[in-house]
């Protein structure tokens, strides 16, 4: 098998994601870890359930990458947003580098005027998720890939590097994780699918999530963890899944009340896994449940097949036009990727990865609509 052939970061991989996970879970929970419960089987249903609709929207966007994008040169016909900005005088390396730099500065006053380092303390790490930290993650998430994606210099990991300790000192994990996957995905691909690097930067992915989510959980100054960094991985993943199965037996009970904290979040800087566990646990504390658990909370079983569909159907079509485009859309697909595997176990709370997915929709109905028209007026010559 030739390992260069593989594209290891199609969407598909999400289903193994979601099945190592699901695999983490079973094992803390049938080891009894931490007091975790065996779940339902109708939580397993619906897991499955949701893998299937992803796949099903996998396919379909499939047929339409046969049926829109086609016997068209795509990186030469199709003109969007992302070429304009690429062709702007203004679009160079120094421009992307000061846009690079800036969220990191604004992310170290931001823990400067906090007063300490979050990641050591439950308090400051509440008040760390604040509009500031938002902005300046997600300022510095789209510079460093778009940085490394058209302008890859080794020396640019520096930069990578200080954005995973100024964020990792947030105490939020999946932040950490974002950053650092991304860049791999986007490395991943502007390197020609080079294995070695991959296995490198995945270690490297693999260790840093271990000890930030160690750290942050033992410096909770109301939690009582005597567990090893490993056994926190089981213990986190059955727990999760835990709350997913409560959510089961609650479905359809939200009535609207944790997607309006997700469009707030901007406006209101509460976190919406904080609301979730209010719901379903009666606790004043931020629960993870999974990339199925909101929907499922909130709208039921229709819920889930609208997301996993929609899911499936967007990354795909926007993989497809990465391969071919790539630069900006590269760096694009990455971002959206990496949070959507973070998302398998935070589950889809986040605003802003929901206004990258209404994004990735403009961009993917313009690609399609021009194309399209297009490929018939050069039939008509």
């Amino acid at each position: 098998m030739n390992l260069k052939k593989i594209d290891i970061f199609s969407p598909l991989i999400l289903i193994i994601i979601i099945l190592l996970y699901l695999l983490l879970a079973v094992i803390g929970i049938g080891y009894g870890m931490r007091g975790l419960y065996p779940v339902s089987f109708t939580t397993y249903v619906y897991i499955f359930y949701g893998i299937s609709i992803f796949f099903l929207g996998f396919l379909f966007a499939r047929y339409i990458e046969r049926h829109f994008f086609r016997k068209i040169k795509v990186s030469e016909d199709l003109k969007t947003f992302f070429d304009y900005i690429s062709n702007s005088r203004y679009f160079n390396e120094r421009t992307v580098l000061l846009f690079v730099i800036f969220p990191l500065l604004l992310e170290l006053i931001n823990l400067y005027f906090l007063g300490g380092i979050p990641l050591f303390s439950g308090f400051l790490k509440a008040k760390a998720f604040n509009t500031l930290t938002v902005i300046s993650y997600i300022l510095f998430l789209i510079s460093i890939n778009v940085l490394v994606a058209k302008f890859y210099k080794k020396k640019y990991f520096l930069l990578v590097f200080i954005g995973l300790i100024l964020f990792s000192a947030t105490g939020y994990r999946a932040i950490s994780l974002a950053i650092i996957l991304s860049v791999l995905i986007t490395i991943y691909y502007i390197n020609g699918y080079k294995f070695k690097l991959f296995l490198i930067l995945m270690a490297i992915t693999v260790i840093l999530g271990l000890l930030v989510g160690y750290i942050a959980a033992i410096s909770i100054e109301w939690q009582h963890w005597d567990v090893n960094p490993l056994s926190l991985v089981f213990i986190r993943a059955g727990f999760t899944l835990d709350i997913l199965d409560k959510i089961i037996s609650l479905e359809n009970s939200g009535q609207g009340l944790l997607t309006y904290h997700i469009l707030t979040g901007f406006i209101s800087s509460v976190d919406p896994r904080l609301i979730l566990g209010q719901m379903v646990l009666k606790s004043n504390v931020s629960y993870t449940s999974t990339i199925f658990g909101p929907a499922i909370l909130e709208f039921g079983y229709v819920g889930l097949t609208v997301q996993m569909f929609f899911i499936g159907v967007i990354l795909e079509l926007l993989h497809h036009l990465q391969k071919i485009k790539k630069g900006l859309y590269t760096a694009f697909y990455a971002i959206g990727l990496a949070h959507t595997i973070i998302w398998v176990e935070t589950s889809p709370t986040d605003l802003a990865v929901w206004i990258y997915y209404l994004i990735a929709v403009i961009l993917l109905i313009y690609a399609g609509l021009t194309l399209n028209k297009d490929y018939k007026n050069k039939n008509k010559k």
